[in-house]
């Protein structure tokens, strides 16, 4: 018997959504938080699903730090994000934008002001 190639999945991704093959939220993005709510789990969830909601006990997590975790492609695991939070069992936050740049100016005085506390 041949050995499996190292770093190919067992699994191909599309069956682990169900062969959805896009996610019922298109808003979800790569930098996306998850995190799991109160609900309890319903029975005969699929196991790649369960593997999410099991990786989101400890905490959110963005979606390709999930994908990561799980060995699945982002976009097999926006597809279950999508799935979960159809069914309130995660919730989805979009990513934090990034901050405008500062005024250099504003920077200028603050670090004088800081230079004068530290000589007084």
């Amino acid at each position: 018997m041949t050995a499996r190639p190292a770093g190919r999945p067992l699994v191909p991704a599309y069956l682990s959504t169900g062969g959805v093959a896009r996610p019922s939220r298109p808003h979800l993005e790569r930098l996306s938080v998850l995190a799991r709510t109160d609900e309890s789990v319903p029975p005969g969830l699929p196991a790649a699903q369960l593997a999410l909601l099991d990786a989101l006990e400890g905490g959110s997590l963005a979606v390709v730090e999930a994908a990561a975790l799980l060995g699945l492609p982002v976009s097999a695991l926006r597809v279950l994000a999508a799935g979960l939070a159809d069914r309130d069992l995660i919730h989805t936050r979009a990513p934090i934008p990034p901050a405008d740049r500062f005024d250099p100016d504003l920077l200028k005085r603050v670090a004088d002001g800081l230079r004068a506390l530290k000589h007084a």
